[in-house]
């Protein structure tokens, strides 16, 4: 493989795409590589972790069919060590590739191309849908905080995503609170598609958390019968789904709490984190105390210290005093961008209701704790 005289974001950026998801710790040699091949008057850098598959490239002439297998954090430290407008040229022979830049001259150890595990694309493939990846983005951020993390129940260790007729609906949940958000989907033949639903990991949904773009261009989502692909920009995205069934998460949602507050987003999420300071490290509790026109945020610890924070609100219900988990709730306060939230309460014994008002596409549950 031989490439003459290549400017250094050439190579990496599109390696920068790839290497989040090349594992530091790994069964296979090869799976902390990155492939790199030239095809059709472009230059491909692809990862894996064998779940999760990632391609980026940018546009590089070149003689095609040319392919090997580099260290990818190595490559990567090197090209961003060297100056931004450095041109490259790249040898490889054997089992080595050699980078030269300027007077500089590095020699890597290279893996068969040939050995490099794929993932290849299933050829059932479900559903298409196209939307701004501003939109995934917002989508994404909404719900990924509540999914668990290394639970036995496995199924609850990523998203749920669900596309029915005009609508993506991204769902996660960890057992103990769970954040629903939908998205309305435009396009050709959108309302007459069947409903699908599919687990993401949650490397997956991290990643792509990452690599999505705040903008408008488009974002293609692909549901296949056991992955989900995703493309935009210059990058391809194929990942195998979790096989399991998801909880429920209608039945989860409460109808019918008459305890309504309505707060200003900022002053509660400020409020509690001054409170945080002082709640237990081991429970992380918070007791939530409602009366007439005010609200009390009461924190404790074991070495009998206490934070209290006093909120005005308008509200006129029976009095209440229920706790929480206080990272749950700052959670939710820190990834919605709305002025107001809204929360609904029963009982000291029922699951609590965040929502936004004037609106019905975000729905944030968090159960209760004893304090």
């Amino acid at each position: 493989m031989q490439l003459k005289q290549i400017a250094r974001d050439a190579l990496l950026k599109p390696l920068q795409a790839v290497s989040g998801i090349v594992e530091r710790r790994h069964t296979l040699p090869i799976l902390a590589n990155v492939l790199i091949e030239q095809r059709e008057g472009r230059l491909y850098v692809t990862a894996t972790d064998l779940e999760m598959q990632i391609t980026a490239h940018s546009t590089l002439e070149g003689k095609d069919g040319q392919a090997t297998t580099v260290g990818a954090r190595k490559l990567q430290d090197l090209l961003r060590a060297l100056p931004d407008d450095a041109m490259l040229n790249i040898d490889v022979t054997s089992s080595k590739m050699t980078v030269r830049a300027g007077r500089s001259r590095f020699n890597l150890q290279t893996l068969p191309a040939a050995d490099y595990p794929r993932i290849s694309l299933g050829t059932d493939q479900l559903q298409t849908l196209s939307l701004p990846q501003r939109d995934l983005r917002k989508l994404f951020k909404l719900a990924e905080f509540a999914m668990a993390q290394q639970d036995i129940r496995y199924y609850l260790n990523g998203m749920l995503l669900v596309a029915d007729k005009g609508t993506l609906q991204a769902v996660a949940t960890d057992g103990h609170r769970l954040s629903w958000a939908s998205l309305a989907v435009t396009g050709d033949g959108v309302s007459q598609l069947q409903r699908q639903e599919v687990i993401l990991p949650r490397k997956t949904v991290l990643e792509l958390g990452k690599l999505l773009a705040d903008s408008e261009d488009p974002v293609t989502l692909d549901i296949l019968a056991n992955q989900v692909r995703f493309r935009f920009a210059n990058i391809e995205l194929v990942s195998k789904v979790v096989d399991g069934k998801f909880p429920d998460f209608n039945r989860v949602i409460p109808v019918g709490h008459t305890k309504m507050v309505e707060l200003d987003r900022v002053v509660a999420l400020a409020a509690l984190q001054r409170a945080a300071i002082l709640s237990n490290e081991k429970f992380r509790g918070v007791r939530v105390v409602l009366a007439t026109d005010q609200m009390k945020i009461i924190c404790t610890n074991s070495e009998q210290e206490e934070a209290e924070e006093e909120l005005e609100i308008d509200y006129k219900g029976d009095p209440l005093d229920i706790g929480f988990n206080i990272t749950y709730l700052l959670d939710a306060l820190q990834n919605v961008s709305v002025d107001k939230v809204r929360f609904a309460f029963g009982d000291a014994n029922s699951s609590a209701l965040v929502t936004m008002p004037g609106r019905d596409d975000y729905k944030y549950v968090v159960m209760p704790m004893r304090i």
